[in-house]
């Protein structure tokens, strides 16, 4: 080898190795980036010794929402999450991204009453839906309610409660902010002028308008307990008439409906959310009967429907999947009983009434199918689409030969479908529009095993063009609870993640419906850790599988989802780089004590139970946080307007975890004053969110 060329080769390695210098000492310069420190949180110790274990909470006083001294610490929070997310570059290029996707003409699936069709529509320029009708199939869309000039900040929203059967009477609540709490107005179509009688607001469950128009049923939350009232059109509210809920307490969910001919009132009580026990009652109305049991005490979950002169029943007693039974509303003693839908290896999740047919909507390894039977179980025909998607919405009259659904999946916009039931075919209605490429997108469904060997199903939604190296930006999703399956629908933030060349997942996890109420109970009260095991395990695959690995791997999830990732960043924090936490459960201790939590109860148990208490607090996210440990990035989203799960647990755990963790990673909260549970929010908040949402987590995963 001649001396220049060995020359050459020294200066090759000298150079290669001043690169490799500079990488590790930009490597180390990264590591070594300060986030600025959190706003301070003052510490007040709050001990109570509940069976006898000694429970410490630093920030007990944080519960007091209205506060002077809370009011001014969110105030804090939400300049120092600002601080950190407003500059982060890419921010107006998400909100164009973003700003495609939800900037665009939506439209709802219609209720036809009296030959008018009535249904939400938003115009692209628009930041809530407005209320329409249409007279006829072919008739022009006229606005009956625009909830723009409500309020100046458009966070009043408006939505349908009840259409008169004739179509001339439409019962409609008002919504501030994302409250669960509504104020309902009863409008007159004909003549666009609401009648002077107002539901003030409250906690409703439902409205039905008898035919005759003369009044209307209603249940309301008070604090006692759930109440059904009769409301006579043209008189004070203070005159409503009490019909039915005397004794039960606030734990309990009561709601009443009308059959289309007004003659049966059929009320049902839940205990608890998810309805694990049900009870059904029915009052004659044109025989003025009094108010005589279907169903009770039965440890089941029983929904039913009056389609002429049947109560069609979907259960899943003695049945896990569900099954559907007729009954004689005149002879409904159980002996009376005919299963017409049996028992089968799909999971029922609901059914409708149309055109004296059941259309009953079923999960097969969680994709949507929706089966035709005449009243007396004989199956007619089976909608099929081509695609891996959700059927939802199914409405229509029993008297009636027309249906309509709505039809999408993760990365493709609903579909609305109008059906003709003596035919069998279907039209579009209306479609969405979305400006993206779909066909560049992959869906796909996994079987993984949890920790205990249960094969759970995952949806991977990915570009085509993707290489399994472990490198790509990846989001994981879940819920697991209350019987609520996750299927493949439509949704702004995992095609805005797509577009970033993200992988979105989302996992059927136990506690969930995806596979009948076996599956449920597999994963709630003592059960719960099933859960966050199998949200673990999907991680875990993703990394095997090559999709990513931890410094890349984000999870997201809200309500009861909220409490999932809560519990699986205390649990394994190294697993993942970030989290997004939004509308959570967190202090499982104290959960039950706050606005309407006793109805989950029956999902999560009570701290009240010296036996409850133990599960509880071995997975209670609040309870687990260690001080010192390396947590992931977090952001907490909620808000005042959260009325369904109190907006404290947000707000101690950000403060509890701002204080515990060591990664030198930001955890932030970002607090509405004028957001909730319900929705409700405008276009251009929901954007804002989406872009924070984006902006922190590509942050985190190294992307921008």
């Amino acid at each position: 080898m001649s001396i220049n060329n060995k020359k050459v080769i020294r200066g090759l390695i000298v150079i290669l190795f001043l690169i490799a210098s500079l990488l590790q000492l930009q490597n180390c310069k990264k590591e070594e980036i300060k986030i600025p420190p959190p706003p301070q949180t003052k510490i007040v110790p709050v001990k109570e010794v509940i069976h006898g274990v000694e429970i410490v909470d630093p920030y007990r006083w944080l519960e007091d929402q209205y506060s002077p001294e809370t009011r001014k610490w969110i105030e804090l929070q939400n300049e120092y999450t600002d601080s950190l997310l407003k500059p982060l570059p890419g921010r107006e290029e998400f909100r164009k991204l973003v700003s495609s996707l939800l900037k665009i003409d939506t439209v709802g699936v219609p209720i036809e009453r009296g030959g008018r069709y009535f249904f939400y529509k938003r115009s692209a320029d628009q930041e809530l839906p407005v209320i329409y009708m249409r007279e006829g199939l072919e008739g022009k869309d006229q606005v009956l309610i625009d909830p723009h000039p409500l309020s100046k900040d458009k966070t009043i929203s408006v939505n349908i409660q009840d259409i008169s059967k004739d179509g001339t009477i439409l019962a409609y609540g008002i919504r501030r902010g994302g409250e669960d709490e509504i104020e309902i107005k009863i409008l007159d179509i004909n003549k666009r002028q609401n009648f002077p009688d107002t539901l003030p607001k409250a906690r409703y469950f439902g409205i039905s308008i008898t035919p005759d128009k003369k009044g209307f049923y209603y249940t309301k939350h008070n604090p006692e307990g759930p109440r059904i009232y009769y409301h006579a059109m043209g008189t004070s509210i203070s005159e409503d008439k009490q019909i039915f809920g005397k004794g039960y307490g606030p734990d309990k969910i009561l709601y009443a409906s009308l059959s289309e001919d007004g003659r049966w009132l059929l009320i049902h009580v839940l205990y608890g959310a998810s309805a694990d026990i049900t009870e059904i009652y029915l009052k004659d109305l044109i025989a003025d009967k009094p108010i005589y049991p279907v169903v009770k005490n039965i440890p089941a979950r029983f929904e039913g429907e009056i389609g002429g002169n049947t109560l069609f029943i979907q259960t899943n007693w003695e049945a896990p999947n569900g099954r559907i039974f007729a009954v004689n509303p005149e002879n409904p003693e159980i002996e009376s009983w005919k299963e017409i839908i049996p028992e089968k290896d799909a999971v029922i999740r609901g059914f409708s009434l149309a055109g004296h047919k059941i259309f009953v909507n079923y999960l097969k390894n969680v994709k949507s199918k929706v089966e035709i039977y005449k009243p007396d179980g004989t199956f007619v025909r089976e909608i099929t689409f081509p695609i891996i998607g959700s059927v939802s919405n199914i409405s229509g009259r029993w008297d009636s030969n027309e249906a309509f659904f709505a039809f999408s999946s993760f990365h493709i916009p609903s579909t609305i479908y109008r059906y003709d039931i003596s035919t069998g075919m279907k039209d579009i209605w209306a479609k969405v529009k979305i400006p993206v490429n779909i066909e560049k997108f992959e869906i796909k469904q996994v079987w993984y095993r949890s920790k205990d060997g249960t094969k759970i199903p995952m949806f991977i939604i990915y570009p085509k063009n993707i290489e399994l190296n472990g490198n790509n930006p990846t989001l994981l999703t879940g819920y697991g609870g209350f019987n609520i399956s996750l299927t493949p629908r439509f949704s702004p933030r995992a095609v805005a993640w797509l577009e970033k060349g993200g992988v979105y997942a989302v996992a059927n996890l136990r506690g969930g419906g995806e596979f009948g109420e076996e599956w449920h109970r597999a994963g709630m009260r003592e059960n719960k850790q099933n859960v966050f095991d199998d949200f673990i395990a999907a991680a875990e695959y993703l990394i095997k599988e090559k999709y990513t690995r931890p410094e890349k791997l984000a999870i997201m999830g809200g309500s009861n989802g909220g409490l999932l990732v809560g519990a699986v960043m205390t649990q394994r924090p190294e697993l993942f780089r970030a989290v997004v936490c939004t509308y959570p459960l967190l202090d499982m201790i104290r959960y039950h004590k706050f606005l309407v939590a006793r109805y989950w109860v029956p999902e999560y148990g009570s701290s009240e139970n010296p036996e409850q208490f133990k599960y509880l607090l071995a997975y209670s996210p609040y309870h687990n946080v260690k001080k010192g440990e390396r947590y992931p990035a977090v952001l907490f989203i909620t808000g005042d307007a959260d009325t369904r799960v109190a907006p404290l647990h947000a707000r101690k755990m950000a403060a509890l975890m701002q204080a515990s963790t060591s990664s030198g990673k930001p955890v932030l909260l970002r607090y509405h004053t004028k957001a909730g549970h319900s929705g409700g929010q405008p276009v251009s908040q929901q954007i804002e969110d989406l872009v924070d949402i984006l902006s922190f987590l590509l942050w985190q995963l190294e992307e921008i």
